[in-house]
C-alpha cells in the first residue's frame, strides 16, 4: 500500500459495546486544527467476511484521514460464513463469526454515538457522518434509521458505497445487465448469493422485511443527506439506484455517483485510479454539507 499524502495517526481501541467488547480503529491527522469532518466507517464482506485490515477499510480510512476527515473504522461482529462459503468455495476467514442480526447493526449505531460524543478525535461538533461499503453500507443506513426513530443523534450524512440495501436483488436495467453479463462469475453478486447472504445475516427469511436490517423499501423520511457511490458493472448498483429514488421520493437530499469502469468492491483496489477518484468524491461530498 502506498503511503498516504500526509502522516496519519492510527490508534486501536475497544469499546464496551452493546454485545460485548467492540473493536474500533481511529485514524486522524496529528494536528487537530486540520481535521474538518468525521466518518464512522464499516467494511463490507457479505456480513460474514472482512476485517479492519482490508483495503476497503484501512487504505480508505488512511486516505480520508490524510485529507482531514477523522475516521472510526468499526470491527463489528460477523455473521456465520459457511452458508456463503459453500456457494463460492471460499476458505474460512481467520476470524469466524456467529452473530446474526441485530448484533452488528446495533454495534454500528453504538460506535456512531460514541464517536459523536467524543472530543478526542478533533472533529467539530455535529461533524460526524456514517457510512460503509457493500454490507457495511447497509449497516450504516440501518443504524441511521434506528437513530432517526429514537430521536437522534442523527448523523450529518450517510456515505454508501456499492451498497446492499434491499433484502433481495433489484431489477437491472438492460445496460447494467449487459455489463454484468460480461463479467467473470466470481465477480458477480448473483441472485442466489444475494438471497443467501441476506438470510444468513438475519438468521431467517422471516426477518428479511425488518426495516433496520434492510432499509430499502421502507419509510426514509427524515434520513440524513446521503451520498450513494455505485460501482459500474455491479448488481448492487440496482439496489443503490433504487435507494436513491426512494430517498428522493421521501424528500431526502441525495447525491448519486457512478464510478466508471469498476466492479463491486472497487475501494479494495488500493491506489487504483477509480478508488482514488472515489476518495476524492467522498471528500467533495463532505465539504458540500
Amino acid at each position: 500500500m502506498a503511503d498516504a499524502p500526509y502522516p496519519v495517526f492510527v490508534e486501536e481501541g475497544e469499546l464496551a459495546g452493546p454485545h460485548g467488547p467492540l473493536g474500533v480503529r481511529c485514524y486522524r491527522l496529528p494536528e487537530p486544527g486540520r481535521i474538518w469532518s468525521g466518518l464512522v466507517w464499516m467494511h463490507g464482506g457479505g456480513f460474514a467476511f472482512g476485517d479492519l485490515e482490508m483495503a476497503e477499510a484501512d487504505w480508505f480510512a488512511r486516505r480520508m484521514a490524510s485529507a482531514g476527515v477523522a475516521v472510526v473504522s468499526v470491527d463489528y461482529q460477523l455473521a456465520p460464513w459457511r452458508a456463503l462459503g459453500a456457494l463460492r468455495s471460499v476458505e474460512p476467514p481467520e476470524k469466524e463469526g456467529s452473530a446474526h442480526y441485530p448484533v452488528a447493526s446495533e454495534e454500528v449505531g453504538f460506535a456512531y454515538e460514541w464517536a459523536n460524543s467524543s472530543t478526542e478525535m478533533g472533529v467539530p461538533s455535529g461533524g460526524w457522518s456514517i457510512g460503509g461499503a457493500s454490507a457495511g453500507a447497509n449497516l450504516a443506513a440501518g443504524a441511521a434509521m434506528r437513530l432517526r426513530d429514537r430521536g437522534g443523534p442523527i448523523p450529518r450524512s450517510l456515505v454508501l458505497a456499492y451498497a446492499v440495501l434491499h433484502a433481495l436483488p433489484q431489477p437491472l436495467a438492460a445496460e447494467l445487465a449487459a455489463k454484468v453479463g460480461r463479467l467473470e462469475p466470481q465477480s458477480v453478486l448473483t441472485d442466489e448469493l444475494w438471497r443467501a447472504m441476506s438470510v444468513n445475516y438475519v438468521g431467517g427469511a422471516e426477518l428479511l422485511s425488518d426495516r433496520y436490517a434492510f432499509p430499502g423499501g421502507h419509510d426514509l423520511s427524515g434520513m440524513p443527506p446521503t451520498m450513494i457511490l455505485n460501482s459500474d458493472a455491479d448488481t448492487a448498483r440496482g439496489s443503490g439506484q433504487r435507494f436513491a429514488a426512494e430517498l428522493a421520493e421521501a424528500g431526502v437530499d441525495v447525491w448519486q455517483v457512478l464510478e466508471p469502469g469498476t466492479v463491486h468492491g472497487h475501494l479494495s483496489r488500493a491506489d487504483s485510479a477509480p478508488a482514488l477518484r472515489s476518495v476524492s468524491r467522498v471528500c467533495q461530498w463532505l465539504r458540500l454539507l
